[in-house]
């Protein structure tokens, strides 16, 4: 019998300023005792977007950190509803999240397995959006 790799878990919360400099943090396994990852991303800002242009940034962003650190089956969990939606019905996106998608799904498809849900942790949203805040004070 194959003696099968375990799916890691992670919960997803991000924030980025209006220059496009954000930050995701990233809780692996299941509650709050999972380890904690923190990881900086770029994004190209259009208010216009709502803020989904910062999903698809963060969420890139999280699968290249954890496949580099060897993760190959994930569930990963992200409070965007829209994100889960586009990557799960594949439906017609803005031309601005045309290429975000692409380059999304090119990192997802580097996985052996994965799948993309909703769920929020207030506590690393709370983190991120005060980090990413004390970074624009700076």
């Amino acid at each position: 019998m194959r003696n099968r790799v375990s799916m890691t878990e992670a919960q997803v919360e991000y924030a980025a300023d209006e220059r496009g400099w954000g930050l995701a943090y990233i809780r692996l396994g299941s509650g709050k005792s999972g380890g904690l990852l923190r990881v900086g991303f770029e994004v190209c800002r259009h208010p216009a977007l709502l803020e989904r242009e910062v999903s698809y940034a963060a969420l890139s962003a999280v699968c290249h950190v954890l496949r580099a650190r060897g993760v190959r089956r994930v569930a990963i969990f992200v409070p965007d509803a829209q994100i889960v939606a586009d990557i799960g019905e594949r439906r017609e996106l803005p031309a601005a999240l045309l290429l975000p998608y692409v380059r999304l799904r090119c990192e997802l498809n580097q996985f052996a397995e994965h799948s993309v849900a909703v769920a929020g942790d207030r506590e690393l949203a709370a983190r991120a959006r005060a980090e990413v805040a004390l970074h624009v004070a700076a």
